[in-house]
């Protein structure tokens, strides 16, 4: 079966798995539509997960870099990003992401106080999504890449809102609505990934672009580093 048929007909199963929100469904299909578009320009065996266990990392890490000592998790702790991992395959078999993708929503005071309701605090969506982002930066740090992005909606990120600069934190004080993936400055210390955020939710063609934008410079990076022929191509 080609690699596309086997999305589609997985594309509420294990590759596609999401029904909390109309958004997390609209990130999913946009991760479906990525992958085509990725699997179409590149012909690369591309593979999909949905969480990757914390001991996974942890055991990588320590692989990559054997005089930093590392703290031993729970056997199932696992890291679900909302939108999954996509990886290329090289040629020994290791997955190599290339996106890894999240989508929040924060705020609810705008139809609060149109119903004349008590606006509440700020919630804490933003501080979970942290958790996440040090998680995979530090997953990513051997290969030297970023390809995580975050797509963030809600009254919370309207223009002027201070969470907007709990994002850019989260960033590492970092220009929004950017694609980053390669690490910037003189020693490539700043690993940032890409932060979309605004008021109003994002459409999935929006999500398509950005998605696809940030998996096809990934892709280039592991052609750069490892040729061609160390990435395993598609089925015949």
């Amino acid at each position: 079966m080609a690699q596309k048929d086997r999305l589609r007909q997985n594309r509420y199963g294990t590759v596609i798995n999401v029904t909390s929100s109309k958004q997390e469904i609209e990130l999913a299909e946009a991760m479906l539509e990525t992958t085509e578009a990725v699997t179409a320009k590149f012909g690369l065996r591309l593979v999909q997960r949905k969480s990757i266990l914390i001991s996974e990392i942890v055991a990588d890490l320590r692989a990559q870099f054997p005089t930093v000592p590392f703290q031993d998790p729970l056997p199932r702790s696992s890291m679900s990003p909302d939108g999954g991992i996509l990886s290329v395959v090289s040629s020994d078999g290791k997955s190599l992401p290339i996106l890894i993708t999240e989508v929040k929503n924060q705020g609810t005071n705008d139809l609060r106080l149109a119903e004349g309701k008590k606006a509440h605090a700020m919630g804490n969506a933003i501080e979970r999504l942290g958790k996440n982002v040090i998680g995979f930066r530090t997953m990513m740090l051997d290969e030297g890449i970023n390809p995580f992005v975050c797509f963030g909606y809600g009254y919370d990120f309207q223009d002027g809102s201070s969470i907007l600069d709990r994002v850019r934190t989260i960033a590492m004080f970092g220009e929004l609505n950017r694609v980053n993936v390669v690490p910037e400055g003189e020693d490539g210390r700043f690993n940032r990934g890409s932060f979309y955020f605004r008021q109003a939710a994002w459409s999935r063609a929006e999500m398509v672009e950005v998605m696809t934008e940030v998996a096809t410079r990934a892709v280039h990076y592991y052609i750069a580093k490892y040729g061609e022929s160390g990435l395993q191509r598609v089925d015949a």
